[in-house]
This record gives structure tokens, C-alpha cells and sequence, in this order.
């Protein structure tokens, strides 16, 4: 089978050698493949990467602004009626701690005892406060951290009984 192809193509030598490339084809073709890539593929990729960098630059600068906003949220921006009921209820929980205060010093245990309760209950307020700018439902939030004023108002009250029936208990037993 080889040699029928050669024979072939010596007898057919000079009909191949008509369809012959030119002679500075190949120097041609190697300058090409030699020379350097455009600088224009750096200009695109300068620019590109000035644009992400704007864009990640506002998009912190936004956040950060977002973020800061959200964190100064109150009661009063949530519902005003609400917000006038915890201002009440504080003044008086001052005024009711303003009279605990006064029978520390008969009874300091005791005392001691029920600052312990209003701290949890102190804790569990600036919790609700914190959560207030982050959560979805504002008015729950605040509506919760009423009641907790409220929880806190009632039982000062309760405790100032109890001292006032300890007090007088002692005064009985002391004539």
C-alpha cells in the first residue's frame, strides 16, 4: 500500500509543488506570533478595577450610614402614647427606689435582696432596648419593654410593703 502512494506521488511531483505558500510567508506568521499584546487589555482591566472599588467604597459608606441610623431608634419613634407610659412608669420605679434606698439602712439584706430583683429585671430592659433597632416587629419590642416597667413598678411596690410591715412589726414588738 506504501509504495503505490509513493510511486504516486513522485509521478504526480510537479502538480503538488504548483500550490506552493509563498516564500516569506513563514517569517510573516513568526513576527506576528513575537510581537507584544495590546496595552489596551491593561487600560480595560485599570478601569475595571477602579469601578469595583468605587462601588465597594459607596457600598460601605452606605452600610455604615444605615447602621448608625438604625441604632438611635426610641420608643417615641416606634409609638408616642407608649412612649409617654414609660416615662411615666420610670419616674415613678425612681421614685419607689428613692424610698427603698431610705429603708436600706434598717434592712440591708433585705435590701440587698431586692436590688438583685430589679437588676435581672434592669438587664432584661437594656436587652429589649438593644433588640429594638433590629428586629422586624419594633411596636412587640416596645410593648415588652412597658411591661417590664410595669413588672419593675409592682414590684417595688410589693417590696415597700414588705418593709413598711417589717417595720411595723418591729415597732410592735419593741413597746
Amino acid at each position: 500500500m506504501s509504495n503505490k502512494l509513493e510511486i504516486y506521488v513522485k509521478e504526480n511531483r510537479k502538480a503538488f509543488d504548483v500550490n506552493e505558500p509563498p516564500v516569506g510567508l513563514w517569517d510573516k506568521i513568526e513576527k506576528k506570533l513575537d510581537t507584544k499584546p495590546r496595552k489596551k487589555s491593561l487600560r480595560l482591566y485599570l478601569w475595571m478595577s477602579v469601578a469595583a472599588s468605587l462601588i465597594a467604597v459607596f457600598g460601605l459608606f452606605w452600610l455604615y450610614t444605615v447602621k448608625t441610623q438604625s441604632r438611635d431608634i426610641s420608643i417615641a419613634d416606634v409609638n408616642e402614647a407608649i412612649a409617654k407610659k414609660d416615662n411615666h412608669f420610670s419616674g415613678l420605679i425612681e421614685e419607689k427606689r428613692d424610698s427603698l434606698a431610705i429603708f436600706a439602712a434598717a434592712n440591708p439584706d433585705l435590701y440587698k435582696k431586692f436590688t438583685e430583683d430589679l437588676k435581672k429585671l434592669d438587664a432584661d430592659y437594656e436587652r429589649l432596648k438593644n433588640e429594638l433597632p433590629v428586629t422586624p416587629n419594633q411596636l412587640f419590642v416596645v410593648k415588652a419593654m412597658v411591661r417590664n416597667r410595669e413588672i419593675q413598678l409592682q414590684l417595688l411596690k410589693q417590696q415597700l410593703m414588705i418593709l413598711n410591715q417589717v417595720d411595723d412589726y418591729k415597732k410592735v414588738n419593741q413597746i
